[in-house]
């Protein structure tokens, strides 16, 4: 009686108010400015990288080259398990790939967005992920557990209680980064960056001032769930998404010896130059196959490759391999998708549910060493 009440008042305050916050948000777009995403990631990773006091982040040395594997995820999206929650589907699958890292002993990387706190409040996101976040916890006890934040969980990096929920969630204190750089170091002084970070820089919505960060977290966030829009935002966005990688490539490209891995728009790029050439194998095989569905999303992988960035097939003699990107942990058929670095090389993994049976599958993958190759020799 209570919820039909609800439902009854909220209908005329929707009416009224949805159209114009449509308006509203497409005149103000969230669309990314070139000067801004290039200016907010040089900031964050020469801060890390640099003796400056204007930290956002962290470097660790850990031995990517044979040391202990590392698993990268991102865009979680923990709700309240409700008809929203885009997690909800995916639970399973995560809670069987953190018990595998786990058990091999493994780093765990989130790269932000991990908990959807633009539609949910903090209290129903604890209680209703108890599983998830004692499967996390793991991680946190063998000190191997590096959690960031993304534009969906600015809450973590904002709000004044969230040291607290934090250690109720996980036992102890946690560190909350913008990013983290990881070094690995060759003979002669050679050495390659990985650059991890949750890949919203630049949005003046969530990457702003203070004020804009909080405007977004306690007022915009909840005011779309409310109204049940979620307007212009890369996750959603076809254009927007594929131009944002683009500035994430373009960027990457500028840098010396970096690898940078983003999440935010959940699509999944791994950018080797034998995975364009694969991409484009399956694409010959579905055509003349006749099988138009698959050859379409064959198509629209290849589209979106980096190396599509200038309308050319990448030139091992011109542009590197310097992006990444980990997709999510909440597709709607339940599977997820990540970055593992692992005896050597850097892969791009699917775990999905098969018949009952949780799955990992290597989709991709590029040895380290030809990294190092490309960009000394």
């Amino acid at each position: 009686m209570f919820r039909k009440l609800v439902r009854l008042i909220k209908a005329p305050i929707v009416f009224v108010l949805k159209r114009p916050i449509i308006w509203f948000s497409q005149r103000v777009s969230s669309s990314p400015q070139k000067e801004a995403v290039f200016e907010r990631l040089s900031e964050i990773y020469e801060g890390i990288t640099s003796d400056s006091d204007l930290k956002e982040g962290a470097m660790y040395d850990i031995n990517l080259k044979d040391g202990r594997s590392t698993i990268i995820l991102t865009d979680h999206h923990k709700g309240n398990r409700r008809g929203g929650d885009e997690f909800r589907h995916t639970e399973g699958t995560y809670l069987a790939a953190l018990d595998y890292y786990d058990q091999k002993d493994s780093y765990y990387i989130n790269l932000g967005d991990s908990e959807e706190l633009w539609k949910y409040n903090i209290f129903s996101i604890m209680k209703k992920n108890k599983a998830t976040f004692e499967a996390e916890k793991k991680f946190v006890k063998r000190k191997a557990f590096f959690k960031l934040y993304g534009n969906h969980d600015i809450f973590w990096k904002i709000d004044p209680f969230a040291s607290f929920y934090l250690w109720q969630l996980y036992g102890k204190p946690i560190n909350i980064y913008g990013g983290i750089v990881i070094r690995v170091n060759y003979a002669e002084g050679h050495y390659i960056d990985f650059f991890c970070t949750h890949g919203h820089q630049g949005d003046s919505r969530s990457d702003g001032n203070w004020f804009s960060k909080w405007f977004v977290a306690y007022i915009w966030g909840p005011l779309q769930s409310f109204l049940e829009i979620n307007i212009n935002t890369p996750a959603l966005s076809q254009q927007e998404k594929t131009y944002h990688n683009q500035l994430m490539y373009e960027w990457s490209q500028n840098q010396k010896n970096l690898v940078l891995i983003t999440g935010h728009t959940h699509q999944t790029i791994f950018h080797s130059y034998s995975h364009i050439q694969w991409l484009k194998q399956q694409l010959s095989i579905a055509q003349d196959q006749g099988l138009e569905e698959e050859a379409a999303s064959w198509q629209e992988k290849i589209n979106r490759h980096p190396s599509q960035c200038d309308g050319r097939l990448t030139d091992k003699n011109g542009e590197k391999p310097t992006y990444f990107n980990a997709g999510c942990c909440c597709f709607n058929d339940g599977s997820m998708s990540g970055i593992e670095i692992s005896g050597g090389q850097i892969a791009l993994v699917r775990w999905a549910n098969e018949e009952g049976e949780y799955k990992r599958k290597v989709l991709e993958a590029l040895p380290l060493i030809e990294l190092h190759h490309l960009f000394y020799d």
